[in-house]
């Protein structure tokens, strides 16, 4: 294959496939709401249940002082009768002992677990299932302001589907001073609140939000638990569950709200341990998928590597253009891959700001005032785009060297301006 052949089919991947995944989310996001939402009730009304099983909700906490007070306040306004509230501190080097063992002197709800030194998210999850009385677990983030209603809907939820062994929430960016905050609100509507509803309607789900979340007991034991080793704990587990032949789906009711990075540094960090995680959990998933022929996880396990790869393809497009500046000529007669937008990348800029005004619309019933927020998205490619491929190709070599029993301890991360 000469140079021109290989340049122009190099061109032709880094655009067709933002394109076509564009349209598959669409497609399946549109779907979700014809086939689910439509009927659904409003989300600030859920109906009586007609009984309401004891739900543990728990709280893995590590350095979380700052958050701990507005957290637990929030938890204390959940609208559920049978609920048991376990804050795991995680060998916190702050004052998030003392602090959680005063919100618990007067929350009767509320039971902390100290651990004496600092082992991981996954660790901390572990124990605190070991001290769960109930069924149903519910898992938020240290830092997460918990909708009063977001418990009765996945309860509700578990209670219509018996063979949901994983439910993911649906998580609102409440930092928004910085560009990079505003973007983020657009990003968790027009990008993951999307690519959930279509994973939902097409069977399997690539991982469920790990800051607002729910299982049920025995399909975690059928997993096996969390790994501690596991860089991104949700990931891994959706993974598993799903293997052990229980479903995933994405429960947009059940709210909550989370604080996010709003600095190039505290966001790269965010975006290549995610990076780094997913991939090294679905190294990990891919021989026990095929050897349990569970061919309905194969279209999520392939989009992942094909996006990947789509991100070493833009890399060596750069890489390839900036070469030919360099040179002052043509490295292959007539052709060169430019980052600048031709017809084909109007198309794509077009095609993305459909995608993100229709998701807009869909997520505008779950939060007031959403629609403002794609203007802020227009600018998304920019930034996120050129850190989701710098993440991948630095990602991908580090799963493979990273030894697979490194535990997978956590630090406190960049949590913006509030």
């Amino acid at each position: 294959m000469d140079h021109a052949t290989w340049i122009g089919w190099l061109g032709m991947f880094c655009f067709g496939y933002p394109f076509v995944m564009a349209w598959y989310w669409l497609c399946g996001g549109l779907l979700f709401r014809l086939l689910r939402e439509r009927h659904e009730p409003r989300p600030a009304t859920p109906p009586p249940l007609a009984h309401y099983p004891g739900v543990s909700l728990l709280v893995p906490c590590f350095n979380e002082s700052e958050q701990a007070d507005e957290t637990f306040d929030a938890l204390e306004q959940v609208l559920y009768p049978e609920l048991e509230i376990i804050a795991i501190n995680d060998g916190s080097s702050d004052d998030t002992a003392a602090r959680l063992d005063a919100l618990a002197a007067r929350m009767p709800r509320l039971r902390v677990v100290h651990l004496e030194r600092n082992q991981g998210k996954s660790m901390a999850l572990n124990i605190g299932a070991l001290a769960a009385r109930h069924e149903i677990l519910m898992c938020i983030d240290g830092d997460a302001l918990l909708d009063p209603h977001a418990v009765t809907w996945f309860v509700r939820r578990f209670q219509i589907d018996p063979g949901l062994g994983a439910l993911t929430g649906n998580p609102r960016i409440r930092n928004r001073t910085t560009l990079l905050g505003r973007m983020q609100v657009g990003e968790f509507s027009s990008i993951v609140g999307l690519i959930k509803r279509a994973q939902t309607v097409y069977g399997r789900i690539f991982t469920v939000s790990g800051v607002i979340c729910a299982f049920r007991k025995r399909a975690l034991q059928e997993a096996g638990w969390w790994n501690p080793a596991a860089l991104t704990d949700d990931v891994e587990m959706t993974w598993r569950i799903q293997l052990a032949g229980w479903r995933a789906a994405f429960e947009p009711k059940a709210m909550c709200w989370i604080l996010m990075p709003e600095t190039f540094k505290g966001l790269w960090r965010q975006r290549l341990r995610w990076a780094e995680g997913g991939s090294q959990s679905l190294l990990a998933a891919t021989g026990p998928m095929f050897a349990r022929r569970a061919w309905r996880m194969l279209p999520v396990w392939l989009n992942h590597w094909v996006s990947v790869a789509w991100a070493y393809a833009i890399f060596l497009s750069f890489g390839w253009w900036a070469l030919w500046q360099l040179s002052g000529q043509r490295l292959a007669e007539g052709i060169a891959l430019s980052p600048w937008p031709t017809a084909w990348g109007t198309i794509l800029v077009l095609t993305y700001l459909a995608q993100a005004f229709i998701s807009s619309m869909l997520d505008r019933r779950f939060e007031g005032g959403i629609m403002r927020s794609v203007f802020w998205v227009v600018w998304y490619p920019l930034a996120f785009w050129f850190i989701q491929v710098c993440t991948a190709v630095t990602a991908l070599p580090r799963a493979l060297l990273r030894p697979k029993d490194a535990p997978g301890t956590w630090v406190s991360p960049d949590r913006g301006f509030r």
